[in-house]
């Protein structure tokens, strides 16, 4: 019934073509979801059929605004986001908690981490009680946060039970054994399976036990009959005490130890500086009993291996490329003019980032590496025009002054000019394309092409103009110090 009333309002949407909901669990032990999950799976229309939402220009400047309203379009088309954003706020519903990811991407991240959203909380400890009293606290503190759309702690206790009780001494009395008692109460209230039934490709079960109106309730189940050795039926009441208890509706175990769970599903900012506030806010707020711990996981474990990856690797690039220069200048001097073209792409690189509202990730990080690989590259081209340059006007007797070295330096820059222009129209012409994709993988490729597209665009302006000044004041001081000697 509930998956009915998500599916019918996510189907309300004109942006969705069909819906798919299911509930439970496979009978595989690869399955590590719980019989209370349920997932729904939306299929969308092409982004070309979605609506389209009118563009805010409030908070532009008024002359900007008129020219905003009479070149560009009143209405733009509405972002996935938006989309998202609108669908969690119309299925608010009581007792669901809402996480949107991918469905490939939840199976992957539920076997590698057990979270299914960006972010999870690992409570360990002895007692599983007091582990859902931590999960509650953490939830009740973490809802105040900016970026939260959904958080859920795991109810380890919320399980109901039915429980038999046999009294040992009146099961002898009647000369009965504890089998005997323990068959009536699998066979007549769980039911037990006598054979299949075959219906074309078909099978199903065949279960015999008491119809539903003989053991809906605890009276009834008392009235079940045992028979006896002598004939004598007994009711069930007289052999045990039948009571409702609540319990585990599931037990983790992990890493030898109990565990719950808190997922946590956010928006809106990136997922580092939310874990950061989160753990503090949780360090202040929520008192973890001694034997108690605490693991943040989900796609946070994901950028914290990433990140110790990162460390090593990013100076390891650096490095090779340093060497690679040192190999073919033999100069530590050229070298590290070369690579002063890497912190000026960084400026447009976070720059563009900025613009775009894009939050630093792996993928980011591998754009800002090829970055440093490319900016070596148009640097050397850049170096090797204003040496050019230098050795001409000095093998023609010309390079006697400051005033002559400047005049080289700005011939060498100039003719850098036009194939600089060209190697940097080539790069943008290749990664603006992405910018603008959609389908699987486009949403990686932007932030792997973003970086790239800023960085060469501040690294074209500082080379023509920041370069040539940093080569006049090393070539300057080479000058100076040979004159001098």
């Amino acid at each position: 019934m509930l998956l009915q009333v998500q599916d019918r309002i996510l189907k309300s949407f004109p942006e969705v073509e069909w819906v798919l909901g299911k509930t439970g669990r496979a009978e595989t032990s690869t399955d590590p979801a719980p019989f209370s999950m349920g997932e729904t799976t939306v299929m969308l229309k092409p982004e070309s059929e979605w609506r389209k939402v009118p563009i805010d220009r409030s908070h532009w400047p008024q002359p900007f605004r008129y020219l905003g309203e009479l070149i560009l379009s009143p209405a733009r088309a509405m972002t996935w986001d938006e989309l998202v954003a609108e669908m969690d706020k119309k299925l608010r519903l009581t007792g669901v908690v809402n996480a949107w990811t991918m469905p490939i991407k939840n199976r992957i991240d539920m076997l590698s981490t057990g979270i299914r959203t960006p972010i999870g909380i690992k409570i360990f400890g002895p007692d599983l009680a007091k582990i859902e009293e931590i999960g509650k606290n953490i939830e009740a503190n973490l809802q105040m946060i900016a970026g939260t759309r959904s958080i859920y702690a795991e109810r380890v206790m919320s399980g109901y039970y039915l429980d038999f009780e046999l009294k040992r001494e009146e099961i002898a009395r009647y000369g009965l054994a504890l089998d005997e008692v323990q068959m009536v109460i699998e066979s007549a209230i769980g039911g037990e399976s006598i054979s299949t039934t075959v219906e074309g490709r078909e099978r199903y079960p065949i279960n015999v036990r008491y119809a539903r109106e003989l053991r809906d309730d605890v009276g009834k189940l008392e009235r079940v009959l045992i028979p006896a050795m002598n004939g004598a039926q007994i009711p069930l009441g007289q052999l045990a005490d039948i009571k409702l208890t609540s319990g585990p509706a599931m037990i983790r175990d992990e890493d030898g130890q109990l565990a719950g769970y808190v997922f946590v599903d956010m928006a809106g900012r990136d997922i580092g500086s939310y874990v950061k506030e989160a753990q503090k806010k949780v360090a202040d707020e929520v008192k973890i009993p001694v034997g108690y711990t605490l693991v943040w996981s989900g796609q946070y474990e994901y950028m914290q291996r990433a990140k110790e990856r990162l460390i090593y690797v990013v100076p390891l690039t650096l490095l090779v490329i340093f060497l690679l220069l040192y190999v073919n200048f033999k100069s530590v001097a050229r070298c590290v003019i070369v690579l002063l073209a890497v912190p000026f792409s960084l400026i447009g690189a976070v720059w563009f980032l900025y613009l775009l509202g894009y939050n630093m990730s792996v993928a980011v990080w591998v754009g800002i590496i090829a970055l440093a690989g490319v900016d070596a590259e148009t640097g050397v081209i850049m170096l090797l025009y204003l040496e050019h340059a230098y050795e001409k006007w000095r093998k023609d007797g010309r390079m006697r002054t400051i005033e002559d070295l400047k005049e080289a330096i700005i011939e060498g820059a100039v003719k850098r000019i036009r194939p600089k222009v060209m190697t940097i129209m080539a790069i943008l012409m290749g990664l603006l394309p992405i910018m603008w994709s959609h389908g699987a993988g486009a949403d990686v490729m932007k932030r792997i092409a973003a970086p790239m597209i800023g960085g060469v665009i501040t690294s074209f302006l500082l080379e023509l103009l920041v370069y040539p000044a940093i080569f006049e004041i090393w070539r300057g001081w080479r000058m100076e110090r040979s004159t001098s000697a």
